[in-house]
């Protein structure tokens, strides 16, 4: 496989609104990484915007429709039934995701159900483009290129931080690739940010006790922190994880956030091995 090259993250407007951030050298592996936020879309409030979660109360078309509007922003609308979305459950099950469960969770109106009960999507499937959903918990993305490529979407709130979910999902991708943790590329989504994070004094001390990184500053939590610890144990290179440092609580005019609002929606994570545009 051709080796990755430094990872980055650019900041895309299109004229209809759809705003995305995605790594545009990942071309010569074929693959598509991206990080949704709510602008564009046909959500009515307080969904509004590009809402992609189908469990919010939003009219299932209008979420079926920004599904649509985002694959086709990345130039992959040939591959709309194909996506493959999951039921998040804060549990730390890795979903690996083969030919016979593309379409799963596809579309909110109905169809396949999405996978049960995984916060991981894996896959070295070609055109099989993986959906995540968030609304201040972590996004990661992964990308391999070993003797497979090979991608994985992390969902990770605190839970999946403090169980170090990011790291185990870099050792079941490096292993499903064939190669060393250390050559995988990672990238960070828009999150919650420590600004706006304060936690339980018990739960931060957990975090305390497991990450080096972590100290009990106000009663804040560092998600980012963690999540990059995480990876590093597990081997990943610090210098090949990319971070969108941008607070979903803190810019609600561009991200979904549960904190500022439980009844809202959920932007998104995607991943796809797609060797072929339209």
């Amino acid at each position: 496989m051709d080796p990755i090259v430094q990872p980055s993250l650019e900041r895309r407007r299109r004229d209809d609104g759809v705003t995305l951030w995605t790594d545009p050298s990942l071309a010569s592996l074929g693959v598509i990484v991206a990080f949704s936020e709510r602008g564009g879309g046909v959500s009515a409030a307080p969904y509004d915007g590009l809402n992609l979660a189908g469990h919010v109360g939003d009219e299932a078309s209008a979420v079926d429709t920004n599904r649509t509007l985002l694959l086709d922003a990345l130039g992959i609308s040939r591959l709309r039934k194909r996506l493959v979305t999951a039921e998040q459950v804060h549990g730390e099950r890795v979903g690996v995701v083969g030919e016979g469960e593309a379409g799963s969770g596809a579309f909110a109106g109905g169809g396949e159900p999405p996978l049960p009960a995984c916060d991981v999507l894996l896959t070295s499937q070609p055109d099989t483009p993986l959906l995540m959903l968030y609304a201040d918990c972590v996004p990661v993305v992964m990308v391999a290129s070993g003797s497979l490529c090979a991608v994985c979407v992390v969902h990770a709130g605190w839970r999946g931080a403090l169980a170090s979910l990011p790291g185990k999902a870099a050792v079941a991708l490096s292993e499903h690739a064939k190669c060393a943790a250390s050559d995988l590329v990672v990238y960070v989504g828009p999150h919650i940010a420590a600004c706006c994070y304060e936690m339980d004094e018990n739960i931060l001390s957990h975090f305390c006790n497991t990450f080096d990184t972590i100290g009990a500053v106000d009663d804040r939590l560092d998600l980012t922190a963690a999540i990059r610890e995480s990876l590093t144990r597990a081997g990943v290179n610090q210098t090949r994880i990319v971070e969108v440092n941008e607070c979903t609580r803190d810019h609600t005019d561009r991200f979904f956030s549960y904190r500022a609002s439980p009844l809202t929606g959920r932007h998104g994570a995607l991943a796809v091995i797609a060797k072929a545009r339209t």
